[in-house]
């Protein structure tokens, strides 16, 4: 096997796990190595799609490994090497960002010894503006804000970790404005069967890996990639699924949240005129209805009441074994109309005890091959690790990847 050569450095979110797990599973886990918080690929940065990408905030170009991972040692070789790299640059002013990982080291210190380097880029006749530092890592609204993905700009990342610093080049950051576009501002929402963000939704889609499972037809060309949503709600799975580039078929039990979805995904259309995909949503009730084939399911089930504090046991007991019916008789029914391996993603709640930081999950965790299906196991991620949650927030999400046995 081809010895893994390291080419994109991938900083992860705010849960790394959820981020390192889709790399995974789009990219392969030969290709995925775990770098602390964050991840190194062997596919080149300019090569991924990084707006289908819901759990990594920034993609670099990988520029050279230090056999250090002390602050000074990175400094010191920023400052003998820029004017080199910068030859390759156009002329005119440069700008200059820096954010730094895995580091200790202080604010003041990090802007001290930028400005340092902009006195050694200046020495060179070159017009330079270097971007303050409030933390140690510009934030993604930074980052777009100042341009330093564009052509006369740089933002550099610096990784210590280990006894080796990873100097990277940002080509692609996350754009948070361009997310609270297309959630805050969609014409239905409701609180009630919660909010699912888009980024977990993509991350969801992205685990069921429909790439790798494109449908053959007869004449073994790549058929059409369908993502089915059986609790499809205002529909923020399908909609990303849509602007991912896939087909989607969306149910829910209530006609109001179909009505919801079907509002939301017009206006979708409407707003992303370069969408393509096949939309088909329907009322229907997942513990028994029969869809048109799909190829991949990414869902986020009916998650119980929503809950401000714990509930003492035997009220939580009772949430907790109503949502379990219901998750239970829903697999029960997709099992027969799924085909072997056919993968199965989704987001079931988990109640946190805040206090203990400990989950109460659903007991049909412990019985899924009775049910007809396998957890699939990640080479670089445990399954337990794979809970997305805000702090203080009670119901989580458990994030379940399975496949058909």
């Amino acid at each position: 096997m081809k010895e893994f050569e390291a080419k994109t450095l991938c900083i992860l979110g705010r849960q790394p796990a959820l981020g390192l797990a889709e790399l995974e599973s789009l990219y392969g886990a030969r290709h995925v190595k775990s770098l602390g918080s964050n991840a190194l690929l062997d596919v080149p940065a300019g090569d991924i799609d990084f707006k289908k990408l819901g759990g990594t905030l920034k993609v670099a170009q990988l520029l050279t490994v230090l056999s250090s991972s002390d602050w000074e040692s990175a400094y010191e070789y920023l400052a003998e090497s820029i004017l080199k790299h910068l030859q390759h640059q156009l002329s005119g002013k440069f700008t200059l960002g820096v954010s730094v990982y895995g580091f200790e080291l202080s604010v003041k210190k990090l802007n001290a010894d930028l400005l340092s380097l902009k006195k050694v880029i200046r020495g060179a006749d070159r017009s330079v503006r270097i971007i303050p530092n409030k933390t140690l890592q510009l934030n993604t609204a930074q980052v777009l804000h100042n341009n330093l993905t564009k052509r006369g700009a740089w933002e550099l990342l610096l990784v210590g970790h280990g006894r080796q610093t990873y100097l990277s080049q940002t080509f692609f950051v996350q754009d948070i404005e361009a997310y609270a576009a297309r959630d805050q501002a969609r014409p239905k929402r409701d609180a009630r069967v919660g909010m699912l963000p888009p980024k977990l939704a993509q991350i969801l889609i992205n685990l069921s890996s429909p790439e790798n499972r494109k449908q053959k037809t007869v004449n073994s060309k790549p058929g059409p990639i369908r993502i089915l949503d059986p609790f499809a709600g205002t529909g923020v799975i399908l909609q990303e699924a849509l602007l991912m580039g896939y087909h989607v078929i969306g149910t829910d039990i209530e006609p109001r949240m179909v009505e919801y979805s079907k509002t939301n995904i017009q206006w979708l259309v409407e707003k992303y005129p370069h969408i393509e995909g096949q939309v088909v949503i329907e009322v229907g009730d997942a513990t028994n209805y029969q869809w048109p084939r799909f190829s991949a399911v990414a869902s986020e089930v009916y998650l119980g009441r929503p809950l401000n504090i714990l509930p003492p046991p035997n009220k939580l007991n009772e949430i907790v074994n109503d949502v379990n019916t219901i998750v239970k008789k829903f697999l029960q029914n997709l099992a027969p109309q799924l085909r072997a391996g056919q993968k199965v993603v989704l987001a079931v709640p988990a109640w946190r005890n805040v206090k203990g930081r400990t989950f109460h999950r659903l007991p049909l965790l412990d019985n899924l091959t009775s049910l007809g299906y396998n957890r699939v196991d990640l080479v670089h991620v445990k399954n337990d690790d794979l809970v997305y949650f805000r702090e203080n927030q009670i119901v989580a999400r458990e994030l379940l990847v399975l496949n058909r046995l």
